[in-house]
């Protein structure tokens, strides 16, 4: 990924906040070993900061194909994309020669992969995932000893994916001068579409 001094974040604390904030879902890529493409799969996801380490939690259908990939290399790369718009040409620069463009966010994480199939883990896992998308949810706590639970935790697995490296790029016109943000963002708020409020807090955000 390219990323101009521009584009990427202020410090590691932008891009963790990003993804504690509503951006939980993205896609898994699992390499494996010896194939022509990787393996490719749409997931949410629980991400965590802690004890100085990144960690994100999912799990997947048992019959999902990502299993044998992870099991002949357990490394993988989460990516997730967000706060993107599109930005018309007349507004980036002169209205018959402004190059039209669009803005985004992206995080890219290399992991390593812990597949989990114990029972009380896979109800762990499935707690926390419940408390991040269903705050104070009567589901709570998921449990691996009573039913239903005990009988479907066997359909699913859970992978621990801990972080070992990260790229983010935060493309919202750093290389513009404040003139110019600001009249993007007032045509953002103009146009209203359904990125253009967290693009435009990209935007006006202090630089």
């Amino acid at each position: 990924m390219l990323i101009h001094p521009w584009d990427a974040p202020t410090s590691d604390d932008q891009w963790r906040e990003w993804l504690r904030h509503d951006h939980d879902f993205g896609q898994l890529i699992a390499p494996g070993t010896g194939r022509e493409l990787p393996v490719v799969v749409p997931t949410h996801f629980t991400y965590r900061h802690e004890n100085g380490q990144d960690l994100v939690l999912l799990h997947l259908a048992r019959p999902n194909p990502v299993w044998t990939a992870l099991t002949e290399n357990p490394r993988a790369l989460l990516t997730v994309v967000g706060d993107y718009t599109y930005i018309r040409s007349h507004w980036n620069g002169d209205p018959e020669r402004g190059v039209p463009t669009f803005y985004y966010a992206t995080v890219q994480l290399e992991c390593d992969a812990r597949i989990l199939d114990d029972p009380h883990d896979k109800a762990e896992l499935l707690t926390r995932q419940l408390d991040h998308f269903e705050p104070g949810s009567a589901r709570c706590p998921v449990s691996h000893t009573e039913d239903p639970d005990r009988r479907l935790l066997p359909g699913i697995r859970g992978i621990e994916l801990t972080v070992t490296a990260a790229r983010a790029k935060f493309k919202y016109g750093g290389n513009k001068t404040d003139d110019v943000r600001e009249r993007i963002a007032a045509e953002l708020a103009t146009r209203d579409d359904q990125h253009d409020v967290a693009v435009r807090a990209h935007l006006l955000r202090p630089r």
